[in-house]
């Protein structure tokens, strides 16, 4: 009986399981580990870019993937499927963008990339993707860090992991977190997380990480004296390799 219901992507199986959304999350927990914390004065993600043969170029590869000026994302799971999310993703906050001129709240991208998630989990003739996204950003409204899983639940965070050592990470996260946590001391903390399962070397070649924070930027304003008004806002950037060589340097 269980059988029947595994081929099909769109029943329910006896016990209200949807078995490929099951298979799909097999799928993300044999990708690598990927870690995000929240803290105080921005977010962080982490997260290994190791590649199965020393004969690949590794500068060709990117776990880490920047949607627009304010939100980025990282993925654990199947590669072709998380190019097609970013893809969707970059349209979204575009569409938002010409319509509203600003980058769209994090909440609401988050929401348009989920929907995407949750339709492929009913339409005909497609799989679910065989991804979970972590997605980090800042708006007016302050810093957020989300998960994204193949059924299309979303869940804000203060700190998670996903991928192959999630179950020992989030342990980990759990004792190391802490709601005072500053930018720095998360990246620190991603860092050793990354590090508790982490197979051979740690280097600015092997790892890649995302920040996201708030700055005060001068915009343009007629309707002030000066012409001028100073407002937030969001910014997410990768870290180049010598950054990350240098927050390497201080868990060795």
């Amino acid at each position: 009986m269980a059988d029947r219901y595994s081929f099909s992507l769109t029943t329910f199986s006896p016990s209200g399981k949807l078995v490929q959304i099951e298979y799909a999350l097999n799928a993300v927990s044999q990708g690598v580990t990927s870690i995000g914390i929240k803290a105080t004065n921005g977010c962080v993600i982490a997260t290994s870019k190791q590649t199965s043969s020393p004969l690949i170029d590794d500068t060709t590869i990117e776990k880490i993937s920047v949607v627009c000026s304010s939100i980025g994302l990282v993925y654990s799971g199947m590669g072709p499927d998380a190019r097609v999310l970013v893809d969707r993703a970059r349209k979204a906050a575009q569409q938002y963008r010409r319509v509203y001129n600003e980058d769209p709240p994090v909440a609401i991208l988050v929401k348009e990339v989920a929907q995407v998630m949750q339709e492929y989990t009913q339409s005909g003739g497609v799989r679910p993707f065989g991804v979970s996204l972590l997605v980090i950003g800042s708006d007016s409204t302050g810093h957020y860090l989300y998960q994204v899983d193949p059924s299309g639940s979303y869940f804000p965070w203060k700190a998670t992991a996903i991928g192959k050592n999630m179950v020992n990470a989030k342990t980990f996260l759990e004792k190391r977190f802490s709601a005072n946590l500053e930018r720095d001391d998360a990246c620190h903390t991603a860092l050793l997380t990354l590090k508790e399962g982490f197979e051979g070397a740690m280097t600015e070649s092997t790892v890649e990480l995302g920040i996201a924070y708030s700055e005060e930027v001068e915009v343009t304003d007629s309707s002030q004296p000066s012409g001028k008004r100073r407002e937030r806002r969001g910014v997410f950037r990768k870290l180049a390799a010598e950054e990350v060589k240098d927050y390497l340097a201080n868990i060795a």
